[in-house]
């Protein structure tokens, strides 16, 4: 059996501690154990440990806030957060979402309907924390560094990733092929990060989640729709009609020069910016046509049974919409397919990037970061990060095999292992 990562290890121990600090409890039941896979590349590594509530105090009020955006949940208070990414001046903000039943996707007797946008089911959604805006390039450059970095620790044999440490490693987003496409329309910090992949967004959050402690991951569809939706059950999160957008989202009439600063926008009920519109964002779902007629007849689904891990690298779910759109496509239920053979169109590599995208409507796409209250066992946020299209594991292989591509090790310490580089 091949042991498991050291930064796993502590990530899993420092979460338990904190959590039996907190509830006073002494004694727990922590076990690992590791997933074997025939191709070395889609090995994970899986900590579970037994422990019930969330395992950080991290956006936990003991005492009700006098003010904003608030969730009480077993006597505690969820409430808004800021951090900032370990070795750097860079922040981003997660807001409270309360959990809450909904009907997942649109009904026929909704007039703008589409037969993949249903049938709705009903799903619950845990409480947890969702980001404020979309992640913008400040934030995702700071992980698109890593490229270099992990070459320089390549040629110095240092930081060296194999089998054993694997659960620690990502892959970072080799240069980009065309720059002037992806920053065409700006490149300035505020702006949505775009043109990346799926399987790039993947591997960002885990990447933050394994430099901060926290559990950092893409939505499941329906986690997106509920965040969107805001309690709401018309159309848009602001209500029945496309009347009030140009209060709250960026899209085809009144973004002119591509996709503006996120979180200049009116928020929705949930604090939530650019949830329609600006770009769209990456889910963790395969696209089908068939909508959510795989959940049909299922009982007490939970935000999590209604993820459809893709197989494929494409279609996978963008949604909400983009700022090249109508109003239309910017409903709180519809449902982007990504196209690999038409967004990667003008991409020359064999095979063709798995971190991005050459063609539009790429210039729309981003994501955000959610983080569940109670934090998902290592096996399931294992789906969330890595991922399980084969095609996209393949090219992965294929480009670190290559020297086009390489994995690196994301711990606590590397902060301060690039800044000595940098010196």
């Amino acid at each position: 059996m091949r042991t498991i990562g050291t930064t796993w290890i502590r990530y899993q121990t420092m979460r338990c501690s904190i959590l039996l600090a907190s509830l006073g409890l002494t004694a727990f039941t922590f076990s690992l154990a590791v997933v074997s896979s025939t191709d070395a590349f889609a090995e994970t590594a899986v900590a579970s440990a037994k422990v019930a509530g969330p395992a950080s105090s991290l956006g936990i009020s003991d005492e009700k806030p006098a003010g904003g955006p608030f969730v009480e949940v077993d006597g505690k208070f969820l409430v808004p957060y800021t951090v900032t990414i370990p070795g750097s001046d860079v922040k981003f903000e997660m807001i409270p979402v309360p959990g809450g039943s909904f009907d997942y996707g649109s009904g026929e007797a909704d007039s703008a309907h589409r037969e993949d946008e249903g049938p709705q089911v009903k799903v619950t959604v845990p409480p947890m924390w969702v980001a404020k805006t979309e992640t913008n390039w400040a934030q995702y450059k700071e992980y698109m560094k890593l490229y270099a970095i992990f070459k320089d620790f390549e040629s110095k044999g240092e930081r060296i990733v194999n089998d054993n440490n694997m659960a620690d490693a990502i892959t970072a987003p080799t240069e980009l092929y065309e720059p002037e496409f992806t920053y065409e329309y700006g490149e300035e910090p505020e702006q949505p990060a775009v043109t990346m992949t799926q399987y790039a967004a993947q591997q960002y959050t885990k990447w933050l989640s394994l430099l901060t402690g926290e559990q950092y991951r893409l939505p499941t569809e329906a986690e997106w729709e509920y965040a969107c939706r805001a309690g709401s059950t018309t159309p848009f999160s602001w209500g029945e009609d496309a009347e009030a957008i140009d209060d709250f989202a960026w899209y085809v009439d009144n973004a002119d020069s591509g996709p503006a600063a996120v979180g200049t926008k009116k928020p929705n009920a949930f604090g939530l910016h650019d949830m329609h519109g600006n770009v769209a964002e990456w889910t963790m779902n395969q696209y089908t046509e068939e909508g959510n007629a795989w959940l049909s007849g299922k009982e007490n689904l939970a935000a999590v049974d209604t993820a459809k891990w893709p197989l494929t690298s494409s279609p996978c779910v963008v949604r909400g919409g983009s700022w090249e759109m109508e109003p239309e496509e910017l409903r709180s239920t519809v449902r982007l397919a990504s196209d690999d053979e038409v967004w990667k169109e003008q991409d020359p590599n064999f095979p063709r990037s798995p971190w991005w995208f050459t063609s539009d409507p790429a210039r729309g796409v981003g994501f955000r970061v959610f983080r569940s209250y109670t934090p998902l066992d290592a096996t399931m946020i294992a789906k969330f990060w890595e991922t399980s299209a084969k095609n996209t594991i393949s090219q992965v292989k294929n480009r670190v095999q290559s020297g086009r591509g390489g994995y690196g090790l994301v711990d606590f310490e590397l902060p301060k292992l690039i800044e000595a580089l940098d010196n």
